[in-house]
């Protein structure tokens, strides 16, 4: 036979106070006192109640749930966004709603499943968002924001690394310890980081007289990275330096790399873009251009939560700043 459920009206008489009292001695920042809130917790604690999150949503019209939708969960620096997300959300009372979105674009029903759990916002990484969805998202009071791209003329908040930026200071880098045979291995064509980091990059080398230089799209994957420097060294055997667009691709080029027998930085320099933390690793030591994800982070919720409170006015789209990390995958050539 089951046991029956507790309830807040199980606490109340416990407790000996109202039920509304029980709901806002659970209720974040809600006006009651602390002699009352410690004698309706130490009820509750004695009859294992534990509150209902989607029945408070419903009457209070807050779920208090933040959806992420992500689709490469394969490459390493999303899973350690969606950590410090759920951390940093964590701490302001949210539960997280994931989303593995299995296609380029987020689907329809993805967007329907959000509506459905009435998230308060949602937090888009890699996927692409159509300007429908947008809309249809925000017709339902949801909020949100793009992480790590942008749309151009979106009504969405926005975060980004300056990934322009990034790409002049990378190619001044390579330039200044004396590279002058340079490739790159962009992501997919469709994508704001990776188009901001290649015309970042050129935008450097053409100011110093290098109008193209070899080119191959490896997707953003391992595996990508891997192809595409493969077909890169087939037809230019005395390229000195590889400039990828995001780590995982180098680590795929690297490992092609030293498996035809080039050697690492002797023969060929390998600079990525994220500095994940198997950039770090021994096997791989890559020079890598940082993002700055906890500011990111940051800035992102605090945009969330602004908007959810009514607080902005119109939506913001923030370039964020990040580093060079030197390791041993460079070499000087001067």
């Amino acid at each position: 036979m089951l046991n029956k459920k507790v309830t807040a009206m199980d606490v109340a008489r416990l407790a000996g106070v109202s039920q509304s009292s029980v709901s806002r001695a659970f209720s974040k920042n809600a006006s009651i006192s602390i002699k009352k809130r410690k004698l309706i917790l130490d009820a509750a604690e004695k009859l294992g109640y534990q509150p209902n999150a989607i029945a408070r949503g419903l009457i209070t019209n807050q779920s208090r749930i933040i959806g992420i939708v992500m689709r490469d969960v394969q490459n390493p620096f999303y899973p350690e966004v969606l950590e410090k997300f759920y951390s940093r959300l964590s701490g302001e009372g949210y539960q997280i709603m994931f989303i593995n979105s299995q296609n380029d674009e987020i689907q329809e029903h993805e967007v329907s499943q959000l509506i459905e759990y009435s998230v308060e916002g949602v937090i888009i990484t890699d996927a692409l968002l159509t300007s429908a969805a947008v809309q249809k998202l925000n017709r339902n009071g949801i909020s949100v924001v793009l992480f790590n791209r942008y749309i151009s003329d979106s009504m969405s908040n926005a975060v980004i690394c300056n990934n322009f930026s990034a790409g002049q200071k990378i190619g001044q880098y390579l330039l200044d310890t004396g590279h002058l045979q340079l490739g790159f291995i962009s992501g997919p064509a469709n994508t704001s980081t990776s188009l901001d980091r290649s015309r970042g990059f050129m935008d450097t080398l053409q100011k110093q007289g290098i109008e193209s230089i070899p080119m191959e799209d490896g997707g953003f994957t391992y595996q990508g990275g891997f192809a595409a420097a493969k077909k890169l060294m087939k037809h230019h055997e005395k390229m000195d330096a590889l400039f990828c667009a995001n780590d995982i691709m180098a680590f795929g080029a690297i490992d092609y790399l030293t498996t035809a027998g080039y050697r690492i930085p002797e023969d060929i320099s390998v600079i990525g873009f994220d500095n994940v933390t198997m950039a770090d690793w021994s096997s791989y030591a890559l020079t890598t251009w940082k993002q700055p994800v906890d500011e990111m982070i940051q800035q992102a919720v605090k945009l969330m939560l602004d908007d959810i409170s009514g607080q902005q006015e119109k939506p913001e789209m923030n370039f964020v700043d990040g580093c060079l990390i030197e390791r041993a995958s460079v070499k000087d050539r001067r």
